[in-house]
């Protein structure tokens, strides 16, 4: 249990295409409202919210009690990057397009009663994933999944759409991509497996590769059906070589939540994974995370969270 008395409350106008200006202008009346010392973050791009954030936890006169993202998966992505390992803990106010992890953690998509949640102290320790791309000089944080290749591919391109508005978009963006090439080869290199020896590799071509440390992505779709948030693992979901008919099949099911049921579909676990194909994007927690190759680690215990 934590006190709060005081929070950073990180908000993206951009958030639900409009929605989070919203949810973070309520949100910040209704922690005010209940006597709580306020301090709002609203930079002007992710590397400045980024950097506030990161000021923000460093100066004694301003370290809050939590750090509040009234937004999207794609804002506590942002957040996480300089949250993690400062001992502080996420609270969320739901007001972007999926909300994955809100919705894994079981925070209400209400802004009131996701106050409420956060302001009772309770918290839970969970679970991240790294991803650290060829090229990138750090690694990335991320909560919910990253995606690679065709997936990825589709949240790229729903990040762009301006409608329809919701998971919807990613349907949309799916049905749009499903024109360009899709199965390409990858090559998975599996470490700290409890159902695989150590380097085990499998290779083999894939329209997407998943790598999941909670279930579901883009607001719902069940890619990592049996993914646990603080089980030390991160799930990996290959959806192997298929026509674009059983594809257009496939994807109703999983944009409704629905477990994938497909013998072109397997899953592994491990503590960590290593993904290698020519001209994949990666996307974590909805953000661009490059191009693989990529090794994804898993964090046991990384981060406090404000729950329910």
């Amino acid at each position: 249990m934590r006190e709060i008395h005081s929070i950073a409350l990180v908000t993206n106008p951009l958030s639900g295409h409009g929605k989070g200006v919203q949810v973070g202008i309520d949100a910040a009346d209704r922690f005010a409202a209940r006597g709580v010392n306020v301090t709002e973050i609203r930079g002007s791009s992710a590397a400045d919210t980024e950097r506030q954030v990161r000021d923000t936890l460093a100066n004694p006169e301003t370290r809050p009690d939590a750090v509040v993202a009234a937004g999207g998966d794609g804002l506590t992505c942002v957040v996480l990057q300089a949250l993690v390992g400062t001992g502080v803990p996420l609270g969320l106010v739901p007001g972007g397009t999926g909300n994955d992890l809100a919705r894994e953690v079981a925070i209400p998509d209400d802004t009131t009663a996701a106050v409420d949640v956060v302001l009772g102290g309770r918290t839970r320790t969970i679970d991240l994933g790294t991803v650290q791309a060829e090229g990138a000089t750090v690694p990335m944080w991320f909560a919910t999944v990253t995606g690679t290749g065709f997936d990825a591919r589709v949240t790229l391109r729903a990040n762009e759409l301006r409608w329809p508005k919701g998971p919807m978009r990613y349907t949309v963006a799916a049905l749009l991509e499903l024109v360009g090439k899709l199965a390409v080869p990858y090559r998975v290199e599996l470490h700290g497996s409890p159902d695989h020896p150590d380097g085990t590799i499998v290779e083999l071509d894939a329209i997407m590769v998943a790598v999941g440390n909670t279930r579901t992505y883009g607001g719902g779709m069940l890619i990592c059906p049996d993914a646990v948030i603080d089980d030390g693992l991160l799930d990996l979901t290959v959806v192997g070589a298929m026509s674009r008919l059983d594809l257009l099949r496939l994807l109703p099911a999983l944009s409704s939540g629905k477990r994938i049921d497909h013998p072109a579909a397997t899953q592994y676990r491990a503590a960590s994974f290593t993904l290698t194909a020519p001209n994949a994007p990666a996307t974590a927690d909805g953000d661009p995370a490059g191009l693989l190759p990529a090794t994804f680690h898993a964090h046991p215990g990384a981060l406090e969270i404000l729950v329910p």
